[in-house]
């Protein structure tokens, strides 16, 4: 799901996304709110789940995800344009 992996992390399991989002958030992420949420972004289509043992699950991001991704990324530089355009009078 992020770049710059390992070939072995290339498909994150749960606990990798749980242990990225607590550091990208500064406090430990909840697993009864990680494991739903990743559910609803599978059953969007945005994330592909498959299965890297019995008791672990791998993630990836599918082409609707990436899409969705690059159009928010899109919509987030029109605002950024705005606030970094100079000011006129």
């Amino acid at each position: 799901m992020t770049r710059g992996r390992s070939e072995q992390e290339e498909e994150p399991h749960g606990l990798a996304v749980k242990a990225e989002l607590d550091d990208y958030y500064e406090q430990e992420i909840n697993h009864g709110r990680l494991y739903p949420n990743l559910d609803d972004l599978v059953n969007k289509g945005l994330l592909e789940k498959g299965e890297l043992d019995k008791r672990t699950n791998v993630y990836t991001v599918t082409q609707r995800g990436l899409r969705e991704i690059e159009a928010r990324r899109e919509w987030e530089s029109q605002y950024l344009e705005d606030v970094n355009a100079p000011a006129t009078s």
